[in-house]
């Protein structure tokens, strides 16, 4: 209730409303263009080539494209190379100092950063979009000539730079963040084929009605935890020293430090799947080969033993970014220097190094329980749905995701609104 008071009241402000309205226009421009074709393609050989390979690697290239890849539209390509070459820079600057100065150069620094992203993401997508088109939908196409070849090429490519601009429109002049808003918008569109399909195997006898409730039960859980997960704050207690500045006192009081129990929020899951995508997305570009015959037995949750190797690797990549993204974003070293700075300390640790070393304590735990929880919620599903049978598509992965994009977004709503004197229901 108190969410649909919060785009209520939001509604009510002209300003809110209008951003609003922007965010859905520019959604509903993605999810057009997600099922306009790219030119030259023959639709009943398409058909019959995802038909074969339903539960295949297509499948995990469907959960950000929305259905875009399997019906080689002009979003076909999605928004994956910008993530992958979000993730590039973002390694590079730990590793490469210049970049590391320059990102901690303010706006201008973040400016030079989000060029490069977007000149590194138009390569990345031109080599899929080449590998695309003169590998796994070469036999799809209608027209085989060079020229038709590198027209699909360049709309593939199009398609990718168009959604990288719709993002940034919805960061500038939206609410929340336009890449994830994406993505998530990508997600939504599969539930009603996903019920659509379950509801047919039901019929047909392949799958349980106990397996789909037992599926909707967990499927709740998560939900619950992931929220609570997202907005769990540690809170570390601070104590302000009293301090005489003329004839008045000042400081005295007791406050504390709010640390989030998931600092990465759903950047991890985010930047593992995409990284697991690598191997297939190369797999794509030499169809009916050894390679794509392996990626698909063994680096894929539809492949056996593909299924647990999948699982390990997932678990590593979230683990290892929630830790990666965690150290970026909170500095124990900034924190420590600025409630000394303002007369603070927390009770029973010394200012200086130990205070730097207990927040880092601190964090680390935090991290930890955060990394676990997402990487089980990510990776459980997978295999309940490879023991049941069950072709939901949306599994943890999906949730982890949709739920964090809906958070984050609610929230980016409600501190407009709080600038506006409302009260939201994050509270």
């Amino acid at each position: 209730m108190g969410m649909i008071q919060t785009m209520v009241q939001a509604w009510k402000i002209p300003e809110m409303r209008k951003k609003i309205l922007y965010t859905l226009f520019m959604l509903v421009i993605f999810r057009l263009g997600s099922n306009i074709p790219v030119p030259c393609i023959d639709r009943s050989q398409l058909a019959a080539m995802f038909n074969a390979n339903e539960s295949g690697l297509f499948g995990l290239f469907d959960l950000f494209s929305g259905g875009s890849f399997s019906n080689f539209t002009i979003f076909a390509l999605s928004i994956t190379p910008y993530i992958t070459s979000s993730i590039i820079l973002q390694l590079l600057t730990v590793a490469i100092p210049k970049l590391e100065e320059l990102a901690r150069q303010g706006q201008e620094g973040q400016r030079k950063i989000a060029q490069w992203t977007r000149y590194i993401t138009v390569v990345l997508a031109l080599i899929q979009a080449v590998g695309y088109t003169f590998g796994l939908f070469r036999n799809v196409l209608s027209d085989n000539s060079v020229f038709a070849k590198l027209v699909i090429v360049c709309t593939l490519v199009a398609g990718t730079a168009f959604l990288m601009w719709l993002g940034e429109r919805i960061n500038e002049n939206g609410i929340g963040n336009g890449i994830s808003l994406i993505i998530f918008a990508g997600i939504v569109s599969r539930i009603p084929t996903s019920i659509s399909r379950t509801v047919k195997n039901i019929s047909a006898g392949t799958v349980s009605i106990v397996s789909v409730i037992l599926f909707c039960i967990f499927a709740v859980l998560i939900v619950v935890g992931i929220i609570l997960v997202q907005e769990g704050t540690r809170k570390v207690p601070v104590q302000y020293a009293k301090r005489v500045v003329g004839r008045k006192m000042y400081g005295g009081q007791s406050s504390h430090i709010p640390l989030k129990v998931n600092q990465a929020g759903v950047i991890p899951v985010i930047f593992a799947i995409s990284l697991l995508q690598l191997p297939a997305t190369i797999a794509y570009m030499v169809p009916n080969s050894g390679f794509a015959s392996f990626v698909s037995k063994y680096l894929t949750s539809s492949g056996y033993p593909g299924v647990w190797i999948y699982f390990v690797l997932n678990i590593m990549l979230i683990i290892f970014f929630t830790y990666f993204y965690g150290s970026i974003t909170v500095n124990p070293f900034e924190i420590a220097e600025n409630m000394k700075a303002n007369g603070g300390f927390i009770p029973g640790i010394r200012p200086g190094k130990p205070t730097v070393e207990y927040i880092t304590k601190v964090i680390t735990r935090l991290t930890f329980a955060s990394a676990i929880f997402l990487s089980i919620v990510a990776s459980l599903p997978t295999l309940l749905q490879h023991w049941t049978n069950l072709s939901i598509g949306f599994g943890g992965t999906s949730l982890i995701i949709a739920v964090g994009v809906a958070l984050d977004t609610m929230k980016s709503m409600e501190t407009q609104m709080v600038m506006r004197n409302y009260s939201g229901f994050l509270k």
